[in-house]
């Protein structure tokens, strides 16, 4: 069951990544640009966010295995559209659609794991597995998409969902037992729409902003936009008996603080990604196939390392893990400040593999202060925040790295990444903070 409830991880994260080596190749097949080029990955990361609650909610009430089943194949229908794509607006509506099948695959995989292991310790080793595939997937995205476009085109990105679709869906009917909550809540539908009003809003100005201008009146439109929408959906939680986001939650510093560190992390992961592929292909001339392989010691890091987490996570709690996380992650990001287009290799690949260990130890603390210390019945919900708060962190990541490097040449693309990694390092020293919020026995409840 858990080997299920990962494959179904791992597509989730894959495709949260194996697009991005491929996204000069996609530009120059259908003629787009970089600002193209991020809708291409946001509009997947968008909806997933958007949805992930209703979803968790959805599978509460009606069964998990049955929404995991229907996210299964509403992704790999989705997947055959991509594929088929003949403009990139086509590829962007698929690539959203993709995010409603992948946002019933998330929550619902880790509540099954969740209320399979009622044990604390068993638990947190479950879900350093989990963390595992899931840091493994997004990590390995790139150099799957690199060796896929050495021998094939662009389209073989998403060809290569049909066979690992297949194989989740038998073995989902065969050895993932129906479960749902005692008592389910309603959904919320005014609380959804205004949720995805605030992230559409603010990551499309994030994208368009350096074509608009930052203080065009579309720009400051769009400003005022996501500051209403967000007031007017913590009003309406704050009102409603069963809101989609329990805002309350929030008040427990851990709680808060792992869905910040979520957000962080993949900020940090996904800008790292993005300004690689685009740095390496465009500035150094390298193939995809090369650009992906250079991430390796990052999925080496993260899939060694999350296991590790998981397992520091059962003994000792989440501070440690977190510490070391967010030591990791910064000195990834300082060395890369200094890049230029002439960086040695062997500097790139060792702050990629720091960044690799950061992020392998950051996500089995984080799930796990998330998830204890609520009931089993609302695994599926509270999963699905702390999933919302790194798909969010994904599409800000993309957006904060294109609005760097949009309008800057080949040449040029190295210095005007340089805040980007700035950033990186500043994810890395916010777990640090987080860490502290963390109680050293957290992970028992």
């Amino acid at each position: 069951m858990l080997a299920v409830c990962c494959l179904s991880m791992f597509l989730v994260g894959l495709d949260t990544t194996i697009v991005n080596v491929g996204l000069p190749t996609i530009g120059r097949g259908l003629d787009v640009d970089t600002r193209g080029l991020e809708w291409i990955v946001d509009a997947y990361t968008l909806v997933l966010a958007s949805l992930l609650i209703s979803s968790g909610a959805l599978a509460d009430r009606f069964g998990r295995r049955r929404v995991f089943q229907c996210g299964l194949a509403l992704f790999g229908a989705a997947s055959l559209l991509c594929a088929l794509a003949p403009s990139a607006g086509v590829l962007v509506a698929a690539r959203a659609l993709q995010g409603v099948g992948a946002s019933m695959l998330s929550p619902v995989a880790l509540a099954i794991v969740v209320n399979a292991m009622p044990d604390p310790k068993e638990r947190a080793q479950a879900i350093g597995v989990w963390a595992s595939v899931f840091g493994l997937s997004m990590a390995a995205g790139p150099v799957t998409g690199g060796a896929l476009l050495a021998g094939l085109d662009w389209r073989a990105l998403f060809w290569i969902n049909a066979p690992v679709i297949a194989s989740a869906l038998l073995l989902s009917a065969v050895f993932v037992p129906e479960s749902r909550a005692q008592r389910a809540r309603r959904l919320d539908l005014p609380g959804q729409v205004l949720l995805t009003m605030v992230l559409a809003v603010v990551v499309g100005v994030l994208i368009e902003g350096p074509h608009i201008g930052w203080t065009s009146p579309a720009a400051l439109a769009g400003y005022a936009s996501a500051a209403a929408a967000t007031a007017g959906f913590v009003w309406v939680e704050s009102r409603r008996r069963e809101p989609l986001m329990d805002l309350r939650l929030f008040r427990s510093p851990g709680f808060g603080g792992a869905v910040v560190g979520a957000a962080a992390v993949f900020v940090a992961l996904n800008m790292t990604l993005l300004l690689n592929t685009l740095y390496l292909q465009h500035t150094r001339g390298w193939t995809p196939l090369a650009a992906g392989a250079a991430t390796l010691p990052l999925a080496l890091g993260a899939t060694v390392c999350a296991p590790w987490s998981g397992r520091m996570v059962g003994r000792t709690g989440p501070r440690r893990p977190l510490l070391v996380a967010s030591g990791f992650i910064t000195a990834g990001g300082l060395c890369m400040v200094r890049l230029t287009p002439h960086t040695s290799v062997l500097l790139l690949l060792a702050a990629y593999a720091l960044i690799g260990i950061g992020f392998g130890f950051a996500n089995a603390p984080i799930t796990n202060t998330a998830v204890n210390g609520l009931p089993p019945a609302r695994a599926g919900v509270t999963g699905a925040i702390t999933s919302t708060a790194r798909q969010l962190g994904s599409a800000l990541g993309i957006a904060l790295a294109g609005a760097l490097i949009t309008t800057a040449t080949p040449t040029e693309l190295a210095q005007a990444s340089r805040p980007g990694w700035i950033m990186v390092a500043g994810c890395g020293a916010l777990l640090f903070l987080i860490a502290h919020m963390s109680g050293p026995k957290a992970s028992h409840g």
